[in-house]
């Protein structure tokens, strides 16, 4: 009787994924007449795979691998070393795929915005990684450094899309219902970016988890723009696409064990490019449902660090108190005794879970 490893378990799985989001787009292809889906998935996945394979040969040679933090679980002290900054090699894919499958379609400013907002940010977690690197410590850049560049990039974006008049008057919110926020859009969308950019950041804490987490919520949000149906849409709905491509080719090296990390140059980029995407095609309360494992990652940090603050002010001993047992959550987990696989996987599965659930909301009401 063969014995099937926790290794070759996992692949599958990884596989399975794979799988299912390439018959979802193929399928979408054929019940729509205007949506183009499944080429730039395949197209970027596949060049993912063939650059990603190259680039593992050469940042290591560059010496550029991952540093783990001291307080982080004992687990991943064994990934030290890991090539890392691979966010470098498919953020530009995606992009590209992402605009040469839209060339004739009309809407370059939406996905150039997007494109240079996701540039921007790589370049922000490059810088960060490369620090971090260097230095052989994993701090990076200082919290204050990158949210200040986070928010004079973000400006800008926001910036442009407005004397491009790209921002729509009212904010989407269930079935036909919309609000219209008037100036205060400004500062909602500035969070908007801050927060999901950290959020996927966060969430880069376990082999495959937000690269695989990514390529979910980029699917879920193509397929909500085919069923809303403007031009528009089915251009923005084929560039989520080409991002998933590029994020599920990644995947294939990312999973455990990695081959390589994307680092914050990656992560970084992720989360501003779905937070570009819901602004500009108006599906920010779709991202937030669909995106639950990553609004769950941040909350579980926001909670560990202000719980424990108050507790520890409160406190006679000068003793605050932990609600998890290490945040984020996926940690929490890890220390609980769940192995990393599982979790990820799991989470891929409530991921999936989000995704149905924000577009049968999205439908329905």
């Amino acid at each position: 009787m063969t014995k099937i490893n926790i290794k070759d378990t996992s692949n599958f799985r990884h596989y399975q994924l794979i799988g299912l989001i390439l018959i979802i787009s193929f399928f979408i292809d054929l019940l729509s007449n205007h949506s183009f889906l499944f080429i730039p998935l395949i197209t970027a996945l596949l060049i993912t795979v063939i650059i990603t394979k190259w680039g593992i040969v050469k940042i290591k040679s560059l010496e550029l691998r991952q540093v783990i933090r001291e307080e982080g679980p004992e687990e991943h002290y064994k990934k030290s070393g890991t090539p890392s900054m691979g966010g470098i090699l498919i953020v530009p894919i995606g992009i590209i795929v992402g605009n040469l499958v839209n060339q004739n379609n009309g809407n370059s400013k939406e996905l150039i915005a997007i494109s240079l907002l996701g540039l921007s940010f790589m370049l922000i977690g490059l810088l960060d990684d490369w620090k971090s690197i260097k230095t052989n410590k994993n701090t990076g850049l200082q919290v204050s450094q990158k949210v200040i560049l986070q928010i004079i990039v973000s400006f800008i974006f926001l910036t442009y899309i407005y004397w491009q008049e790209l921002i729509a008057e009212s904010i989407n919110l269930l079935g036909n219902n919309s609000i219209n926020l008037g100036i205060l859009f400004w500062p909602i969308a500035l969070i908007v970016l801050l927060a999901e950019s950290n959020a996927t950041n966060l969430t880069d804490g376990l082999d495959g988890l937000a690269s695989g987490c990514g390529a979910i919520v980029l699917t879920g949000l193509s397929i909500e723009l085919v069923i809303k149906g403007t031009n528009s849409d089915y251009s923005m709905a084929s560039f989520c696409m080409a991002l998933a491509g590029a994020w599920l080719g990644f995947l294939i090296f990312n999973n455990k064990p990695a081959q390589i990390f994307m680092g914050d140059t990656g992560s970084l980029a992720m989360g501003a490019m779905l937070a570009g995407i819901g602004i500009l095609s108006n599906t920010l309360w779709s991202l937030l449902i669909m995106g639950g494992i990553f609004l769950a990652e941040s909350l579980s940090v926001i909670i560990q660090v202000g719980i424990f603050k108050i507790t520890k002010k409160m406190s006679r001993i000068n003793k605050g108190y932990r609600v998890f047992l290490m945040a984020p959550i996926h940690h929490h987990l890890e220390i609980q005794g769940k192995k990393e696989i599982q979790i990820v996987q799991h989470f891929w599965l409530i991921s999936i879970f989000f995704v149905f659930l924000g577009i049968i909301l999205r439908s329905s009401l």
